[in-house]
């Protein structure tokens, strides 16, 4: 599997339905932070979705998924940790998960926001799309909500992503508007 420059992979899951072994793929940082979680739920939906997001990553990369190392950003935006032999310069990717449903962008050479929200009795739909636009445009800038502008500057491209009656998600990207290919977890 390939990552282009012109086409963002949107890849969804349904963590209830992930399956067991994701665990495995985790370093011994991911599994401290998991042990740290107070809720079992929250727990293995933090679990599975970061093996999801290791199993993509390496098939991208066709590597083992075990040896990814990460580094932060500025406010916390994971990127993949620039090593010498290997091609990793250029992957962007982002993850967002809600209760039980997650959401992967990948890409090349172009900063990527994804965020989902499920839907809550309390808040009203505009607000959630309103919300998953900006924290999608926020994740994409490295920004942190704190420093994120009110509006999207010049430059990113955002939108609304189909995921269904249960949530509402977007997607934001560097520059100008690309190929979205939707994709289901499988495993």
């Amino acid at each position: 599997m390939r990552a282009a420059k012109g086409i963002v992979h949107v890849w969804h899951a349904d963590l209830a339905a992930a399956g067991d072994g994701l665990e495995n793929l985790l370093c011994a940082q991911e599994h401290e932070r998991a042990r740290q979680m107070l809720s079992e739920r929250n727990r293995v939906r933090w679990t599975r979705s970061r093996g999801i997001l290791r199993a993509l990553l390496g098939r991208y990369l066709d590597c083992d998924p075990r040896t990814l190392r990460f580094i932060l950003g500025p406010h916390g935006k994971p990127a993949l940790h620039r090593e010498e032999g290997r091609c990793t310069t250029d992957l962007r990717f982002n993850l967002s998960h809600s209760r039980d449903l997650a959401l992967v962008a990948v890409t090349a050479t172009r900063e990527v926001g994804v965020d989902i929200e499920c839907a809550r009795p309390r808040h009203a739909p505009e607000l959630l799309r309103a919300w998953t636009l900006r924290e999608a445009a926020v994740k994409c800038l490295g920004t942190g909500l704190t420093c994120a502008p009110a509006n999207p500057p010049a430059g990113l491209w955002s939108t609304e992503l189909p995921v269904g009656p249960r949530a509402t998600a977007a997607v934001a990207v560097e520059g100008e508007r690309p190929e979205l290919a939707f994709r289901e977890w499988r495993g």
